[in-house]
């Protein structure tokens, strides 16, 4: 029963992960929205030097939220990727921790999020915490930036 409880609160954890994830999406979503718009009434205003820079800035601001987009969709993913079908004895891409510091959902770096009656940092295997957590088991103690913690449970 434990199990159960266990891989539905790394289900939660996943779903609330990926709405936080698209969320954002949607908010380049209605931003490139917006410069093509803006790129459509510039086109219909005079020409000139004014015009060219305008024009320029909507340019660059759409690459720039193109590559935004991309990446957010990279952790999207990412996040797809992850099993919540099965407890994990190791801690490893798609374990949800909790420790006597914080509780971590290792899986895409998206901050803190608040599910329920618990909190999580999601963080993705690359950030440092996670670095140190990788590979620990249940029990093991970590020490962190001047603080000492024990891992309590993995799922």
């Amino acid at each position: 029963m434990k199990n159960d409880l266990d891989l539905g609160l790394k289900q939660k954890a996943k779903a609330a992960c990926l709405g936080k994830l698209q969320v954002r999406m949607q908010v380049c979503h209605n931003q490139l929205n917006e410069i093509q718009a803006d790129l459509a009434n510039e086109s219909k205003s005079s020409a000139g030097d004014k015009y060219e820079t305008g024009r320029a800035m909507l340019q660059i601001e759409r690459e720039k939220l193109g590559k935004q987009l991309a990446e957010l969709e990279q952790l999207e993913q990412v996040l797809f990727s992850i099993s919540t079908e099965q407890k994990l004895h190791k801690i490893q891409l798609g374990s949800f921790v909790k420790t006597t510091q914080h509780n971590y959902f290792i899986s895409v770096s998206l901050g803190e999020i608040k599910l329920d009656d618990i909190s999580f940092y999601a963080i993705s295997k690359q950030t440092p915490i996670a670095q140190e957590l990788l590979g620990k088991v249940e029990g093991d103690k970590i020490s962190f930036r001047n603080t000492s913690f024990e891992i309590q449970h993995i799922v």
